[in-house]
């Protein structure tokens, strides 16, 4: 199996190299997260990889690494700007956010996927699969989904019925049953169809 490395960041002329992931677009409920992560090449961690192939435990780990060795920004779009603009608009924000979110501005932003948000401050690369191809993107996608995480988790305290704390707002069988019985949150989608639909047949029934 193939390890992200540095072969793209060293095949690039530019010096701060930026790592940009998200996580959370296709969740019915919370914001999404993105993170950009410069990594110093003498002092990065090891173990990095794309974050959906590590454990929670190593993920955490590695979040701590990250954040001590690494320049590191996040920023994110909340449920209602999601719901204004939609899911892709949103993640491209968060995207920007955490690009200027980050200590020192990037002479480049590599970007996991093929399309990347406009009007950046500094150039754009798309990578796609670039959290199993790149470092610094592989490092970005553990600090985007392990905040989103936490976040959400968080969250579940609130509203324990409807399990985020394991979910993390992902369309599960226990969310969905829990939505039926219990109603759509303010922390939900209310443009993604399966809460549009819950939403309908109750007006349609209350009519």
């Amino acid at each position: 199996m193939s390890q992200p490395s540095f072969e793209i960041e060293e095949g690039l002329p530019h010096k701060l190299i930026a790592g940009v992931d998200e996580a959370g677009r296709g969740p019915w409920a919370g914001p999404v997260f993105a993170a950009a992560v410069i990594i110093d090449p003498c002092n990065c961690p090891d173990g990095l990889n794309d974050s959906k192939k590590l454990s929670e435990k190593k993920r955490e780990a590695l979040y701590d690494q990250i954040v001590q060795s690494c320049r590191v920004g996040v920023g994110s779009s909340e449920v209602d700007e999601i719901d204004d603009v939609n899911i892709l608009t949103a993640t491209f924000r968060a995207m920007t956010r955490a690009i200027e979110a980050l200590p020192c501005p990037p002479d480049l932003a590599l970007i996991d996927g093929n399309r990347a948000p406009k009007d950046l401050t500094c150039v754009a690369q798309t990578v796609v699969k670039g959290d199993g191809r790149s470092l610094s993107i592989a490092a970005a996608s553990i600090i985007a989904k392990v905040t989103r995480d936490r976040y959400m988790c968080d969250l579940a305290q609130s509203y324990p019925d409807y399990g985020w704390h394991t979910n993390k707002g992902y369309g599960t069988k226990q969310h969905h049953m829990s939505l039926l019985r219990n109603g759509v949150t303010p922390h939900h989608r209310r443009s993604f169809k399966p809460i549009h639909n819950i939403l309908y047949q109750r007006n349609f029934v209350n009519i």
